[in-house]
């Protein structure tokens, strides 16, 4: 069974968030219990919980729980500190720093109103999933032309990257739930494999055919017709449109405009940073050598191998067929723009 709006990866009740630590994925189904902002910068940090929107409503839970550790207005300069420790835990991902400023003025003065607007943050962000999924599914069929297609997804953006349903997966989940999908077409993302590990893991549980492959055969395929449309999530989209997103995404984008092939990103509209100009302005997270030298701390490359290892990569707007929020669809290709 899919996580859905009942099966939340992600909770919060009386100072402790709860969550299911993707780092155990698929083979084994561990919950964390967290009741101290290290402990969540860790998390965050290691990727127990990861996905732009999922870290977002961690990030609001983490300042409602800094203030019940750390009265501000007896112990500012420690609950300042916990506040900037969470903000920054990773920098890419715009939600959290969005949703951390959201709701620490409201912290500052009233823990419990924290408390209760971190809680309607989680609640916007799994209608914004639902609402996701409808209108994604609508453009995917109307652009494909067809009753039944093929989607090509990157890394994870179901529930676990969003608490309930997600971004990019919703979308598949709903052309599933409808029935009009044929098959998904899930890369398996490295170097952490969170296409293999997670978006196979979720894919199951929904019940929705699929096939797994390695990130270099994704823009092969494409250009042999394997997918009728590309759907990704997104960290960030700039004010005009670039995206970034896990890395990969950007040769998918090349491959589909070779191939004339939809290339969707799916996102809430907590994701759109316009203070951020264009992907040129997007800081992009390195996460240093071991994630490439190893896979799950097996080394596949003598120990002493440099690397580099971008976690995500920015496709500019031109590649970009459409934007799908929770309220909108912004088609490129016709000229619109956010």
């Amino acid at each position: 069974m899919a996580i859905g709006k009942d099966q939340r990866t992600l909770t919060y009740a009386d100072g402790v968030i709860t969550m299911i630590d993707q780092t155990k994925l698929p083979q084994t189904e561990s919950w964390l219990t967290i009741d101290t902002v290290a402990e969540l910068v860790g998390a965050i940090k290691r990727l127990s919980v990861r996905g732009a929107p999922a870290i977002g409503i961690a990030g609001a839970y983490g300042v409602a729980m800094a203030a019940r550790l750390h009265d501000p207005a007896t112990e500012t300069s420690a609950f300042d500190a916990s506040v900037a420790a969470i903000r920054e835990a990773r920098p890419t991902a715009v939600n959290l720093a969005v949703m951390v400023d959201r709701v620490t003025p409201i912290a500052r003065t009233d823990a419990a109103a924290a408390e209760a607007e971190a809680h309607a943050i989680a609640e916007e962000e799994l209608a914004a999933s639902v609402a996701m999924g409808d209108l994604g599914a609508d453009l995917v069929l109307e652009l494909a032309g067809k009753d039944a297609v093929n989607a090509m997804t990157i890394c994870n953006t179901g529930g676990l990257a969003t608490v309930a349903r997600g971004t990019a997966l919703a979308v598949i989940q709903t052309l599933h739930e409808r029935g009009v999908l044929t098959e998904a077409i899930p890369l398996e993302t490295r170097p952490l494999l969170q296409g293999g590990r997670l978006t196979t893991w979720e894919l199951e549980r929904m019940g929705a055919p699929h096939r797994l492959i390695v990130d270099s055969a994704g823009p092969f395929l494409l250009a042999r017709g394997a997918a009728d449309v590309v759907l990704i999530g997104a960290d960030r989209v700039a004010a005009n449109g670039d995206t970034a997103n896990k890395i990969g995404s950007f040769s998918l984008a090349l491959a589909c405009q070779h191939a004339g092939i939809p290339f969707i990103v799916v996102a809430p509209e907590s994701t759109i940073d316009m203070t951020t100009a264009s992907g040129a302005d997007i800081e992009i997270e390195d996460r240093g050598p071991a994630e490439v030298i190893s896979v799950r701390d097996t080394p596949v490359a003598p120990p002493e191998t440099n690397a580099m290892n971008p976690a995500f990569d920015v496709t500019p707007v031109e590649l970009i067929t459409a934007l799908v929020t929770e309220t909108r669809v912004v088609r490129f290709t016709n000229g619109e723009t956010l």
